[in-house]
């Protein structure tokens, strides 16, 4: 299938979409001017890993496609874990170590988002070459909030049982031995909220991540 924008056409080329939505209107969309797209990444190890790298290597082709990338590094995401994709509760590590695992992790994407222009100088178009990704860290806008006014502004408007259905929250149910705490049920809340978070202040219209955060996005 043939697109009528550049990225989609790579991306189908290179196999490397799995699940969307709004199909036709992203196509639309991203033929049109150039958009923010984000991805996450919560600092759960001092290096990037080999599950972060099909998701920075989509946010890469973003940019050299002319768009513009904003890299999440998750400080406030961390310190709960993501459940996707676990069977069982992650231990919570100390927030110093999460912090530094932050800091290391930040500097890398900075390093391999620049190094993906360095290496295809050939796609580098006027738009790309005046295209700076952004770096932000969920920390700096989810930390602030009060518990009762997350619940108010922000969990009020999720439904149990929608969130229940999802498979990362649904196979652990299923597990009377291990479950899933309230803490780890939470966290696609506060992913929800960076969406709407970076669609405010950044202008971000897209998020891209790998297919095990598929019930998430």
């Amino acid at each position: 299938m043939t697109h009528a924008s550049t990225i989609l056409n790579e991306l189908s080329w290179r196999g490397r979409i799995e699940q969307q939505t709004h199909a036709e209107e992203l196509d639309k969309l991203l033929a049109g001017d150039p958009v923010t797209v984000y991805c996450g990444f919560d600092p759960s190890n001092s290096s990037m890993t080999a599950g972060n790298l099909v998701p920075l290597m989509a946010l890469a082709m973003f940019h050299r496609h002319g768009h513009r990338p904003v890299a999440l590094m998750g400080g406030a995401t961390g310190r709960i874990g993501d459940p996707s994709g676990k069977s069982s509760e992650r231990n919570l590590r100390t927030l110093e170590e999460i912090e530094a695992d932050a800091r290391s992790m930040s500097q890398q994407l900075v390093k391999l988002l620049d190094r993906s222009l360095e290496m295809h100088p050939e796609t580098l178009g006027v738009k790309a070459g005046h295209t700076n990704p952004a770096y932000v860290n969920n920390a700096d806008w989810v930390m602030p909030w009060g518990y009762i006014d997350f619940l108010r502004e922000v969990g009020k408007h999720f439904r149990v049982n929608s969130m229940m259905a999802k498979d990362s929250v649904r196979s652990r149910l299923e597990n009377r031995e291990q479950g899933i705490s309230y803490t780890e049920f939470s966290y696609m809340l506060i992913q929800a909220y960076d969406f709407l978070h970076l669609f405010e202040n950044e202008g971000c219209v897209l998020q891209v991540g790998g297919s095990d955060q598929w019930g998430n996005i």
